[in-house]
This record gives C-alpha cells, sequence and structure tokens, in this order.
C-alpha cells in the first residue's frame, strides 16, 4: 500500500500592506514546521485559466493529515500571528484530501 500523500492547503494572498504581510512572514514557516506542515511551493505570477485574476501570490502547503492541518490553523501560535495577515492581505484559502471519494 502506498504512502498517502496527506492534504494540501492552497492559498492566494492580494497583498494590501507589504510591512504588516512581512511580520506575517517571518513568524510564518517556525509555527508551520512546529505543526508537520511543509511549504511546497509559491508562485507571485499564477496562470488564471477561468476568472478574474487577483494580483498576489499563491502558495501550496502539505501536511501529513486534516488533523495536522486543523491543528496549524486552530493553534494559539498561528491565530495571534494570522492576525497580521487578516489585517495586510486579502486571502482566499481552502485545503484538500487525497483519496477521498
Amino acid at each position: 500500500m502506498s504512502e498517502s500523500p496527506g492534504v494540501h492547503f492552497i492559498a492566494h494572498f492580494t497583498v494590501n500592506d507589504p510591512d504588516g504581510y512581512r511580520v506575517y512572514e517571518k513568524g510564518f514557516f517556525p509555527i508551520l514546521k512546529a505543526h508537520g506542515g511543509r511549504f511546497v511551493t509559491f508562485d507571485d505570477s499564477a496562470v488564471v485559466l477561468e476568472g478574474e485574476h487577483a494580483d498576489g501570490r499563491t502558495v501550496m502547503i502539505q501536511f501529513p493529515s486534516e488533523e495536522a492541518l486543523q491543528g496549524w490553523w486552530n493553534s494559539p501560535e498561528y491565530r495571534e500571528l494570522a492576525a497580521h495577515r487578516h489585517a495586510s492581505t486579502t486571502t482566499h484559502a481552502v485545503y484538500y484530501l487525497h483519496g477521498l471519494s
């Protein structure tokens, strides 16, 4: 049996306040790592196939499980840090599970 590819989190940020977003970026990786998250990639010029394009950055993060993702997202450390993201960006975020029908 193959190993589960886990859960992927995808977000797109339109940065409205670069200084505030930098505060978020500086605190992001230690919290992500503490919850088993792995930064997969980012793109500042993703190609939109359908719909309106919003300027900004698209990121993809992988977690070993939905529980790990939820633990990160709901952790007090991340919620405190996310306040900087809320104040400095417009964000659209989703996650998806592999292997579900």
